[in-house]
């Protein structure tokens, strides 16, 4: 069993149907990518195991709990915190406030804005909004607007808010979409860290096959809604399921 566990989930919009009878089960403290052509209906499922939609059909377990009919906040407070294709920052407010925001909201129990000048009278919300931006290697740029930042630090920085709330499972949308190769190598870097050194659970959506291949240790390939494979990274390059989708050659 896994920490995170799809069964039989099916969505329709209208007569499109856009997830059919997926399952998916993903390890504790593994890196597992989600992949597949537009329109496979990645985003969809995402999207299910967030709240943002409800599943026609089958169930989303999350350590043993159902995350269906939860609000994306309390399905936030079950330990799963999700990072967006567009960073999700405040860009008018510096990289030190952005970071007090979750700390407040872990300690609070409730993600909501407060004066910042009352954030920065908790001893216990500056000081761990520091620790995370030195964790985040971003301790130089705690002044600085956050709209000011390469888009790169701006994910870097999203990251860092998610990992404040100290979640299990840390869910990514498309998160090199829209980098420089220079960047996506840092967030790369970046998540291999996470991987390495937090108890925490990571998968992942994404085009960038050498972002795919550089973090999973295990793929799920989706095709018109309906996974084909999921198998080691080593077995899928080359799986002729795989080849057919992507490149249009016919499956032996």
């Amino acid at each position: 069993m896994g920490i995170l566990e799809v069964k039989d989930v099916g969505k329709r919009f209208g007569g499109l149907q856009a997830l059919g009878d997926v399952n998916l089960s993903v390890k504790e403290n593994t890196v597992h990518a989600i992949i597949g052509p537009n329109g496979a209906g990645k985003s969809t499922l995402l999207n299910c195991l967030v709240g943002k939609l409800i599943p026609d059909t089958g169930s989303v377990m999350f350590d043993g709990q159902s995350v269906l009919g939860r609000t994306p906040h309390e399905i936030n407070q079950m330990g799963i915190s999700r990072v967006f294709q567009t960073p999700e920052i405040f860009g008018d407010l510096t990289v030190m406030e952005n970071m007090m925001i979750p700390c407040f909201a872990k300690r609070d129990g409730a993600f909501r804005m407060r004066a910042i000048e009352d954030m920065m009278r908790e001893k216990d919300i500056v000081e761990k909004a520091e620790a995370m931006l030195e964790d985040m290697n971003m301790a130089d740029k705690h002044h600085m607007h956050a709209a000011s930042m390469s888009r790169g630090d701006k994910r870097r920085l999203e990251i860092g808010m998610c990992l404040a709330q100290e979640p299990r499972l840390l869910l990514l949308d498309e998160p090199t979409a829209g980098m420089a190769r220079a960047d996506t190598n840092n967030t790369i870097d970046l998540l291999k860290q996470i991987s390495d050194e937090r108890d925490i659970t990571i998968a992942i959506i994404e085009h960038d096959m050498h972002v795919v291949f550089s973090l999973a240790q295990r793929i799920t390939v989706l095709a018109q809604g309906t996974p084909l494979v999921e198998d080691d990274p080593e077995n899928i390059k080359g799986h002729p399921k795989v080849r057919e989708a992507y490149l249009g050659e016919t499956a032996a």
